[in-house]
Parts: C-alpha cells; structure tokens; sequence
C-alpha cells in the first residue's frame, strides 16, 4: 500500500473531478491519503471530504493556518483553531499546513513565528504531530521546534533543506516528505538526500495540484503520482519499489496513528 502523506484534495480544482480523482489513486495502489488544512474557511471543506471517504481511500484531515495565506488569517483564528482541534480530536491526525515562508515578498518575520508558536501551543496541548512547511528558513523553524520538543514530532513536508538541516530534523524525531521536485534531474541535492538518507526518515507526498513532476509539469497533480515517486526513490537508492512503498507507508501509519 502507498500513503499521499500531504494532498490538497479538497482544492477546488478536483472539484469536478474527485471522483476520478482517488479511483485514479486507488487503481495506482494508494489506500490512505492525509489532507492539511490551510485557512479557516478551509477547513469545514477538509473535514467533510474526509468524513466521506470515497472510493475505498481512507481520508485523513489535519487543521492549521498556512504561512503562505497570511492575508487570510484573521486574529481570531488561532483562537478558532484551538476550539475545532478540540472538537474535531478523535478526527484529526495532525496540525498542519503550518509553518514559515520567508520566500514570500514582503514576509514578516515576527508575525508568521507568533502564528507559528500558538499552533505548536495546540499540537503540544493537544498531543498532535505537525506538518510543516518550511522556505528559507529551516533555521528559524528548528530553533523553535528545539523550544518547544513536541512529543510527536511531523512531516517537514516538501524537504528543501541542507543534509545539516535534515539531519537536526531527524535528531527532533521529524520526517521528511519528498514529492514531485526529486523528478528534475536538476535537483541534485535533493536527490542525493532521497537516496542516501535512511529510508525510515522519508514520506512520499504529491503537494497535489501542486508540485507536478517533471513528465508532467504542465498538468495539475494527482496522488496516483505518489506511485511515481516511490518510482524514483526507489531507482535512486537502487532498491526494489515495494520495500520504499512498505517502509513509508509504515513510517507515516506509524507517525499519525492512521
């Protein structure tokens, strides 16, 4: 079986599609994929997808604010995320799409680590892991996971950091999710870390509709692509695709208690 340990399912862009969508990830051996919130108005849409479980593919939500939307948080969301983690616990496998992205023009740096530290709050309140999205500043994120030591560690979803920074993140108890950018021969690094890091510190995840792979970087993405990145790490490290698909799923089943 191959878990999608981050899909945005619930975007508008399946909206039309969803059906075939997951038959699509079914048929590609997929039995489980993890679906992050994003903003609050988001997140009523995640939870009833995930409730509805369509087509054998078990759909798991995670609730967080997103530092990319910044201009659509209000102030009382962290307040508003606190209350639906607590309501929506037995549900839930995790508080995420969180983090920081210090890519994004004009970014505050103060205000997104103040929203960062009120949802790491929640997820060390409430005992859930994290999934974490994490540009240009995966200094600043360790030095707040090390403050904080969350029992249940997260995904650092789409790693984009040094081997240094991945190996501080495996220290925390944090594992890395690699999706569709390890399809560019032009990722070196990347692929160097996919291959030589141990394969328990590594998910599979498709980011879908984003993070296309390189075959078919002009089209939305799909979690059946998850198959294709199981394709490629397993090239990589010059094993057999069923041990990558056994062994990450395992780890990811293991992690959010799915």
């Amino acid at each position: 079986m191959l878990i999608d340990s981050h899909c945005h399912l619930d975007f508008p862009v399946f909206d039309t599609c969803r059906d075939q969508v997951i038959a699509r990830a079914r048929a590609a051996g997929l039995g489980a994929i993890v679906v992050p919130g994003i903003t609050a108005e988001h997140w009523s849409r995640c939870l009833s997808l995930c409730r509805s479980a369509p087509h054998g593919v078990a759909l798991y939500p995670a609730l967080g604010l997103h530092p990319y939307f910044m201009a659509q948080h209000r102030r009382a969301d962290l307040d508003r995320l606190a209350e639906e983690v607590e309501r929506q616990r037995a549900a839930l496998v995790a508080i995420g799409e969180i983090g920081l992205d210090f890519q994004i023009d004009g970014f505050d740096e103060v205000v997104q680590t103040e929203l960062l530290v009120g949802q790491l709050k929640i997820a060390r309140a409430t005992d859930l892991p994290v999934l974490l999205h994490v540009r240009k500043a995966h200094d600043q994120m360790l030095k707040q996971l090390r403050r904080f030591k969350l029992p249940r560690a997260g995904i650092v979803h789409a790693f984009s950091g040094s081997r240094q920074q991945a190996e501080e993140y495996l220290k925390l108890g944090f594992k890395l999710g690699f999706g569709g950018a390890i399809s560019y021969t032009r990722a070196t690094k990347l692929r160097s870390l996919a291959a030589e890091l141990p394969l328990q510190a590594i998910v599979l995840e498709t980011d879908a509709p984003d993070m296309a792979l390189s075959d078919w970087r002009d089209q939305p993405n799909e979690p059946m692509r998850v198959a294709d990145v199981a394709r490629i790490i397993a090239e990589l490290r010059g094993i057999p695709v069923a041990e990558v698909a056994e062994t990450t799923s395992r780890t990811v089943t293991d992690l959010l208690r799915l």
